[in-house]
């Protein structure tokens, strides 16, 4: 087949029923603010943060919401809190609280292992 220029592409398949979603309750029920999200990308367009690094608070949603937590950790090491994102929010999510617990809340694993 490979001498066609082509191979079969491996499956990108999220299998949710294995992962952790524990984050996104937890962030639920202590920032009810959280589900009114709706990813329009507004806060990752103003965020200082993501003008020099990787950084991208839409993404970071999208991967508590599903229980990704691989990339969770790194991610929230590069936030500044600096707030224009809960500023340009349309839905009023508090970000910075978001990031807080969830900050918080990794740290409270670490220490438990």
């Amino acid at each position: 087949m490979n001498k066609f220029g082509y191979s079969v592409a491996q499956p990108r398949v999220i299998d949710y029923e294995s992962n952790d979603r524990s984050l996104s309750e937890y962030l639920n029920a202590l920032e009810p603010s959280f589900r009114r999200c709706i990813e329009c990308g507004g806060c990752s367009a103003t965020c200082t943060a993501a003008a020099y690094t990787s950084f991208s608070l839409r993404e970071l949603h999208v991967l508590i919401r599903r229980g990704e937590s691989r990339k969770i950790q790194s991610a929230l090491k590069k936030c500044m809190l600096c707030g224009k994102c809960t500023l340009v929010c349309p839905r009023g999510v508090n970000t910075r609280n978001v990031i807080t617990l969830a900050r918080n809340f990794k740290v409270s694993l670490n220490n438990a292992v």
